[in-house]
């Protein structure tokens, strides 16, 4: 039973409670109950091959929140309830988003990436123009952070702009020019300069890092996730065992090859070189019991097939309970939201999905946003598409 944006009862309906005269009825017989998902690895502001770099350049500033909205609906749409878009959106998108203006998940966001001068982050090219100024609606991708001053004046500057989660760039990335997954990004000073201050306002701090040492570099600066850790070994697994930090492996984004028509020389050469290693080690993270929250990377992969993630976590080891729980409450946790969303529990926010694919047997038939019947997102049903039934309507 549901009341205004919380869920008031749970349980079998030979004991439910008396139901006021007007509530909606949902017939959910033949079909499986879950929480609402989270994507705890977004980037809203950005889509997938919808604009080549020649056609950003003609794009007017801020046109990237309106090129937001479809994917915010794409996003509820597959089941995603809760989303931390880890660059590119801003407070914006989230109070509209809060005030009903348009539709979508709740937003936890970063606003911008703290990297290094020529690391993964600074997009700059050598003819002087910004590529992340056309990628992100607020201006640019990233703040370029170079010594621990500059860590801490960046991380204050976040959060005065209503970051409630810090990036820091621990590695180079594929899609950077001008570095590798194998360079380091920021070094441990900073990295803890950054950890410590946003820690001290209750922040938690994301590493994007992909290379082994970058990893544990991460990780003895004390952030709360790694972020994809694709080449994660043993001393960076017994770190996170130790620490209890997450991995958000992105397998959405590191499992699709680079596709040499479309994609740069430099950034096909690194993926590849990433997926060599990419199945034993995050397989091993898993064995090992690291805690997984699920990520897509959605942006670089598509908006709108998210729950993709959970049949790839099963791939790579996963129970598919367990990836339902990478999917809601290990993400929730995360998020640090598991008092609000992530299970259904009596006093929690009714973010829920109805499907009739039994994730127990058919995990990956969840990636195809037809099969989620039924969205709820704090009490309003915002998606219903069962047969005969209008979006609203009593079943």
């Amino acid at each position: 039973m549901v009341r205004g944006r919380k869920i008031e009862w749970v349980g079998p309906d030979a004991l439910a409670p008396i139901f006021d005269t007007d509530a909606v009825r949902i017939d959910g017989r033949g079909q499986v109950l879950l929480p609402g998902f989270i994507d705890s690895h977004v980037h809203l502001a950005m889509s997938a091959g919808q604009f080549s770099g020649t056609e950003m350049l003609h794009l007017p500033p801020r046109f990237g929140y309106y090129a937001a909205i479809p994917l915010l609906r794409a996003t509820l749409d597959a089941g995603i309830t809760t989303v931390r878009d880890l660059g590119g959106i801003d407070m914006a998108t989230e109070v509209a988003v809060e005030r009903g203006l348009v539709e979508g998940p709740e937003i936890i966001f970063a606003y911008r990436a703290l990297g290094p001068t020529g690391g993964h982050g600074d997009f700059r090219t050598c003819c002087g123009f910004n590529q992340g100024s056309a990628i992100s609606p607020n201006g640019d991708i990233g703040f370029l952070t170079d010594g621990t001053d500059e860590a801490l004046r960046n991380t204050r500057e976040v959060m005065r702009l209503g970051g409630k989660v810090i990036k820091v760039m621990a590695s180079g990335g594929v899609w950077s020019p001008r570095d590798t997954p194998w360079h380091d990004g920021l070094n441990i000073a900073e990295m803890r300069t950054v950890v410590d201050e946003a820690g001290s306002h209750g922040v938690p701090v994301a590493a994007h890092a992909q290379s082994a040492r970058s990893i544990s570099n991460a990780l003895v600066a004390g952030v709360r996730s790694i972020e994809h850790g694709y080449e994660i070994d043993e001393k960076a697994i017994e770190l996170m065992l130790d620490k209890g930090s997450f991995l958000v492996p992105t397998l959405s984004t590191a499992t699709v090859p680079a596709d040499p028509a479309t994609a740069a020389s430099y950034a096909v050469e690194k993926k590849q070189r990433l997926q060599k290693s990419l199945y034993g080690c995050v397989s091993n993270a898993i064995s090992a019991g690291v805690k997984v929250a699920m990520g897509t990377d959605a942006g670089i992969s598509p908006h709108g097939t998210n729950l993709t993630e959970l049949g790839l976590l099963v791939d790579f080891g996963m129970t598919p309970m367990d990836a339902l729980v990478a999917g809601t409450l290990n993400a929730a946790r995360l998020l640090q939201l598991e008092d609000r969303v992530g299970s259904v529990e009596v006093g929690k926010e009714a973010d829920l999905v109805l499907t009739s694919i039994d994730p127990m047997t058919s995990i990956h038939a969840l990636a195809n946003a037809k099969n989620i019947d039924l969205v709820m997102a704090k009490g309003r049903i915002v998606k219903d598409s069962r047969v005969g039934v209008p979006a609203g309507a009593v079943a």
